[in-house]
Order: C-alpha cells, then structure tokens, then sequence
C-alpha cells in the first residue's frame, strides 16, 4: 500500500509539473506570434483595406490586453480549438494531427536506430577499455557528432536512393520510406548514448558486486546482460529523456531533406505560407509530445531506481 502511494505521489508531482511546463509554452508561443507579425494582417489578404483589418482584429479580440488574450486562447485550447487553418481551411489541430502518427513513427525509428548501434559499440568499449577497439568506437561517435544530418541525408539520397535506387528518396507511407530518414534521425542521437552508456558501464564494472560476479566464473556477456546493464540504463534514460527535443528538432530537418509527410515538413509550409494558426498548434503538438515522452521516461527510470520516487 506504502509503494503504491509513493508510485500516485510521485506520478502527480510529475504530471503537474508538465502541466506547468506545457502552459508556459503556450505563453511563449502566444506572445511570440504576437511580437513577430500583426495576425490580423497576417490572415487577411494584403489589399484588406485598414478599417476590415482593425474591424477583424477587434473581432477576434487582438485588441485586448495580453493576459486577457492569453486566457481566451487557453480556454479555447483545453477544448481542442487552437484556431483555423489560413492555408487548409480547417481546424489547425486537425491539420497537425494529421501529421503526427508520421513524425511519431520516424521519431521511433531513429530511437531504434540510435539504440541498435549504441547499445553494442557503447558495451563493446566498456567492456574493451583502452585497446584499440575502445579506441575505434570512440572515434565513431567523434564523427558521428560532427557530421549534420542534412549532409548526411544528402549524401544517402545521392548514393542509396539516386545511384543504387535501392530505397525511395521521399515521401512516406510504407517502412521502406522510413529506413533513410529514420537512420539519418538515429545517427544524429548515436555518438552521445554511446558515450553516456559508456561511461556509465565502467563506473558500474568498477563496484564491488560486478567483481564478485566475474570472480564466480560468470562470462561477460552474462555479467553484462544480468548486472550491469540495468544499472548503467539510469543515465542513458536520463540521456535519452533530455534528448528527445533534440530528437524532435532533427526529425523537422530531416523531414525536409527527405519531403517527409510529418508535422516538420508542414511546419516549414506554414512559416512560408505565415499559416499562423498552424504554426501555433505545431509548437503546443511537439510540446505535448516532449512531455508526455518525458512522463513516460520518468516512469521508466523510477521503476529502475525505486529511490526517485521518495517525496524531497
């Protein structure tokens, strides 16, 4: 009964600090639209005479103060109404959700990407310290880290898709449209989890136990896999929970070098097109999105170390 109310506490104290977290992005965003351009003029046509423009803007409630405004655009997106769509004609948190089982897919498919090929090199260095191949991982996630995606993505459309004509070079729909984007994404999170699982996989090998249980005759790869991954995975969740913007932010780059359907790709033709609206309910999505991420991995790293979810 103890754990239990120590699992809602700790549950609560989170779920409302992303709360707090995701009205505080509404607010950046709000005012940040309103500092950036006049949305009244924004949505009407350029030859809109002055006296519509102030007549729509009074309409829309533009003309109030800031708080004001602010609490009206809350209301209304608790109800799911962030606006509608300059360029669709639609509800603009209808356009984005459109989008958002594409980016969620290649946001998974990088994560995926980025675990297969650290996991390995980054248990492989550990367990092989200072030789050459120790030597040689760390090298990989060097490069890895100084090569930017939209090079990379170039240069797998050029050699893959347009040379080889091995996979398609945009658009979505199938998993073989997400094997390049979703590597180029990947990548991009690799050299980072490879040295964070590093790292965190010789300060276990240093403990006591570790030594205790290669001291009974078991081999490496059962020390690795039934002691010291556990242990070690509380940092890379750390990692990975602070890697998810950045995660998100080079899934929108990405989607535009491959013309990926996601929430990216629209959120670049809405800032062309100053689809406001869209704009605004792309920022609250990602937001939303980060979060929630950020909850579940919350969760997964209480349930690792039981010791987080005691009240301070």
């Amino acid at each position: 009964m103890a754990e239990q109310r120590g699992v809602a506490g700790f549950l609560a104290r989170r779920i409302a600090y992303q709360a707090i977290v995701l009205v505080g992005v509404a607010l950046l965003v709000h005012v940040l639209i309103l500092l950036s351009a006049d949305p009244a003029r924004a949505l009407l046509p350029p030859t809109t005479p002055p006296e519509a423009v102030e007549a729509f803007r009074r309409a829309q409630g533009w003309d109030r103060p800031l708080p004001v405004q602010f609490a009206a655009f809350l209301a209304r997106a608790v109800q799911g109404d962030l606006g509608t769509s300059i360029r669709f004609g639609r509800p603009a948190l209808d356009v984005v959700l459109e989008r958002v089982p594409a980016t969620l897919a290649l946001g998974l498919a990088g994560l995926v990407v980025a675990v297969a090929i650290a996991l390995p090199l980054g248990s492989l260095a550990a367990l092989r310290r200072g030789t050459w191949v120790d030597g040689a991982v760390r090298g990989f996630a060097v490069v890895g880290a100084s090569v930017p995606g939209f090079v990379l993505g170039q240069v797998l459309v050029l050699v893959v898709a347009v040379a080889l004509r091995a996979l398609p070079v945009s658009g979505g729909g199938s998993i073989a449209h997400l094997v390049l984007p979703g590597f180029v994404v990947g990548v991009a999170s690799t050299p980072g989890l490879i040295r964070i699982l590093r790292a965190s996989l010789l300060e276990v090998y240093s403990r006591d136990y570790i030594r205790t249980a290669f001291a009974k005759g078991l081999s490496a790869r059962a020390v690795l896999l039934r002691h010291a991954l556990r242990n070690a995975a509380i940092p890379v969740v750390t990692f990975l929970a602070f890697d998810i913007a950045g995660l998100l932010s080079g899934v929108i780059i990405v989607e535009r070098v491959f013309a990926y359907p996601g929430m990216g790709q629209l959120a670049v033709q809405a800032i062309s097109s100053r689809d406001l609206p869209v704009i605004q309910a792309v920022v609250f999505v990602t937001a939303l999105t980060i979060v929630t991420t950020n909850l579940l991995l919350d969760v997964v790293y209480a349930r690792l170390d039981p010791r987080i979810r005691v009240p301070r």
